[in-house]
């Protein structure tokens, strides 16, 4: 999960032009010798793989052949999550000017693609609305959802133009049904949500899928970081390599959306078709 702080470790943007799609998408270049040779093997970015769901997702995809291109802030756990493959390590602040453009561009630089994003990085924050402080509200919102989107409008460029790829979103219940003491949380995800399906239209004919994973609450440290422990008996946590095994089938089978157990999908069904029976259940059990 990345945090704020200083962390990153490129080296100088090499194109000053960086705010049009083929300057963000070097991959033509390597394929006329002027960057990397293109690896054989399908890469993976996946952020947030210091640890939980990104640090999982990341060893399946090791354990799948492919090559990962792995990204956090803590480049200790980094490395622990990478012991035994061949994974390049990107260490970043996603919260930092220009880190999003900042590792995208080291990643097309050390490989001259990237066939799957997974974006994982973010954090949380719980309590009553009316105690969260100005500044919490702003990073949560933007390591939650803005970062990430402009981390999706840096890579997809060379997805487009090489005419292939997947963006692989983790969004969370708590964007579907919304949480109470975790509004600002469930709105960035919500966002995210909303943000996954528009782009999937723009999508339609590229060869570029949009994944939307959403689980329930997972057994990390999430909850200790936030500040405040799970506490609820409902639904139960479930693991991260639950999670990174959903997110290896829903690439693997290119699935729009993931619900990790399946039957959080019913609530946001509950909400369309009887909105009055939604509320009052999630008054009762929030």
């Amino acid at each position: 999960m990345t945090t704020t702080g200083s962390g990153s470790t490129y080296d100088p943007p090499a194109d000053p032009a960086h705010g049009t799609a083929r300057a963000a998408a070097p991959a033509p270049a390597a394929a006329r010798g002027h960057g990397p040779p293109r690896t054989d093997r399908r890469v993976a970015l996946v952020t947030g793989a210091s640890s939980g769901i990104g640090a999982a997702t990341a060893r399946r995809f090791a354990a799948g052949g492919w090559h990962l291109l792995l990204s956090g802030r803590d480049r200790r756990r980094l490395e622990e999550t990478a012991s035994g493959t061949s994974a390049v390590l990107l260490p970043a602040d996603l919260a930092a000017p220009d880190g999003a453009r900042m590792l995208a561009q080291a990643a097309l630089r050390k490989t001259g693609r990237i066939d799957v994003l997974v974006a994982g990085a973010g954090i949380g924050w719980a309590g009553p609305f009316l105690t969260m402080p100005h500044t919490d509200i702003d990073r949560v919102l933007f390591l939650d959802l803005n970062a990430t989107l402009h981390l999706v409008r840096e890579v997809l460029p060379a997805m487009v133009e090489a005419g292939g790829g997947r963006v692989v979103l983790v969004g969370s219940v708590a964007g579907s049904v919304g949480v109470r003491e975790e509004a600002v949380y469930s709105a960035a995800k919500a966002g995210l949500a909303a943000f996954a399906e528009a782009l999937r239209q723009e999508l339609r004919g590229t060869g570029v899928g949009v994944t939307l994973v959403v689980p329930g609450p997972v057994e990390t440290g999430f909850f200790a970081r936030r500040g405040t422990p799970y506490h609820r008996s409902h639904p139960r946590p479930t693991s991260p390599g639950r999670v990174a095994a959903a997110v290896w089938d829903a690439v693997s089978r290119s699935r729009d959306d993931a619900y990790i157990p399946p039957w959080l999908g019913l609530p946001s069904r509950v909400r369309a078709l009887a909105p009055g029976l939604y509320r009052k259940l999630l008054n009762r059990f929030g």
